[in-house]
């Protein structure tokens, strides 16, 4: 964000800031239009990512990808099924599997030197899960699963947010305001698994307690270009799933770092709050997860906020890729 924001509408623009295009077309496009190549999983048409032509050139492909000419249209890198239909996840993760080793070996993107190995699904896939190295998952424009648990209190002065601190050694947002908890989904966890273990490894926040009393509330979705704060390359489409969750404690329960992600929370009333968001303190996408807070307990409503219905829509943008199977 080049300057501080003044609206709640330019946190959401923040985070929600990849153009407003047909992605379909860009495949097709020439410059100097937003130029894609389609990511095609065997047998299905349907395009799961988009990558940029900076993003294919420099990519090791191996003989499990035909890559279509730079003249052809549309651009497209399809997966190929190495197992002729005996068992194509099995075919497809071996493949995107080495190929992301490869370009991990050779050094060619900054993002897959992040300490992240764990793996992404490829949503949407017609047989069981396909998945990508995390790392990598911006290349290929998949959609991205998270989960974030926002906890709070009730207090005799009003409703109080536990709000931490990212570590300054992070790969990624160092020294960032954060939600509560929050984390990437793993491709053989559900949200709510994610929200389980990280609600431990970075607020020592019980199982038992959060199985109970953690409350579902939806999803924040959005697309974003990679900026030098996300720690990798720039430009890229990223779209986001960020699974939301409400955690509603007593002032006896106090959040504390686990693991070395988080410096220190803060127990924070609501105009605290806000103060920081608008100082730009706040990671873009957890300050669009605290606005959906806000909407969802009254605080921000369509009497006290003129732009009430563009970041309703803009807090739940649609994707040109399948998040399901049908």
């Amino acid at each position: 964000m080049s300057s501080l924001p003044r609206t709640y509408l330019d946190l959401v623009k923040a985070c929600d800031n990849f153009p407003y295009i047909d992605v379909a077309r860009t495949p097709y496009a020439e410059a100097p239009d937003p130029v894609f190549y389609q990511f095609l999983l065997p047998g299905d048409p349907r395009p799961h990512g988009y990558l940029l032509p900076s993003t294919v050139a420099k990519m090791p492909w191996t003989a499990d990808f035909a890559v279509s000419e730079p003249a052809a249209r549309p651009r497209s890198v399809q997966l190929l099924d190495s197992s002729d239909g005996r068992d194509t996840a099995r075919a497809c993760n071996a493949a995107l599997a080495n190929v992301v080793q490869a370009a991990t070996d050779a050094g060619v993107f900054a993002t897959l030197a992040r300490p992240r190995n764990e793996d992404f699904r490829v949503l949407g896939a017609r047989y069981p899960t396909v998945k990508l190295r995390r790392a990598a998952a911006g290349l290929f424009g998949i959609a991205c699963r998270g989960a974030h648990m926002t906890v709070y209190t009730r207090t005799s002065t009003g409703l109080k947010i536990w709000v931490p601190r990212r570590s300054a050694h992070l790969f990624t947002w160092p020294g960032k305001l954060d939600t509560t908890v929050a984390g990437g989904v793993r491709a053989e966890e559900s949200p709510f698994e994610c929200i389980i273990h990280e609600a431990d490894e970075e607020a020592s926040l019980p199982e038992s307690f959060v199985r109970e009393h953690a409350v579902p509330c939806g999803a924040v979705t959005y697309i974003c270009k990679s900026e030098k704060t996300s720690g990798g390359e720039l430009e890229l489409m990223v779209p986001d799933i960020l699974y939301v969750y409400d955690l509603e404690v007593g002032e006896d329960v106090v959040p504390k770092p686990h693991d070395d992600e988080v410096e220190a929370f803060y127990l924070w009333d609501v105009d605290q709050v806000k103060a920081a968001l608008f100082r730009g303190e706040f990671k873009t996408n957890c300050a669009s997860v605290m606005i959906d807070f806000f909407i969802r307990h009254g605080i921000i409503t369509e009497d006290n906020e003129p732009d009430y219905l563009e970041i309703l829509t803009r807090l739940h943008r649609p994707f040109s890729i399948p998040t399901s199977a049908a």
